[in-house]
């Protein structure tokens, strides 16, 4: 465990108008390169979601991978993955979600997880919650439950994390840009 504390902000790297004109991209890899601060992450999570039954962690393709893995080993648990679709051997569950200029696809293996589970999904970030709110139908049509979902940064004005919520969905972020 991490006793001390650590100011991620810090560490997250901005660039303006990237990808495109206009939008400023929130950038985690400098955090990731940071040993001390995915230690500080996961034991966030750890103490923010002290209490709550969770079976498995599944993180969302592909930063998310990392973020559930350190998750998943503070609590002592699995991990499964969300990846885009035709990425996963064996039968899929897939389920299509808008994005800016049209529709994309994810997928879970079915044999991943079981019915009756309580699920944290984790993701690096969480912006318009499309992503997020796909990973949830997917974890729900196989029979889970959602526990939570776990975000290192939210952007706030972009409504993602208040769709989740308004959805009835708890959501906790580290850090919220608004």
């Amino acid at each position: 465990m991490v006793t001390e504390e650590i100011d991620l902000r810090k560490l997250i790297q901005d660039y303006p108008n990237f990808p495109i004109q206009g939008v400023l991209f929130r950038d985690i890899n400098p955090v990731l390169r940071h040993t001390k601060a995915l230690e500080f992450i996961a034991d966030q999570f750890k103490n923010r979601l002290k209490g709550r039954k969770i079976d498995l962690v599944v993180g969302i393709e592909s930063r998310g991978f990392i973020i559930a893995t350190a998750i998943a080993l503070r609590f002592e648990i699995g991990l499964v993955v969300i990846r885009k679709a035709g990425k996963l051997p064996g039968e899929t569950i897939k389920q299509s979600y808008k994005v800016e200029y049209g529709s994309d696809i994810i997928e879970m293996q079915i044999s991943a997880l079981g019915r009756d589970l309580d699920i944290l999904i984790a993701d690096d970030l969480i912006a318009t919650g499309g992503t997020a709110m796909a990973s949830a139908k997917i974890v729900e049509q196989v029979g889970s439950r959602i526990a939570g979902f776990a975000f290192v940064m939210e952007l706030g004005h972009l409504q993602g994390g208040r769709t989740l919520r308004d959805s009835g969905y708890d959501v906790t972020s580290l850090v919220v840009y608004d």
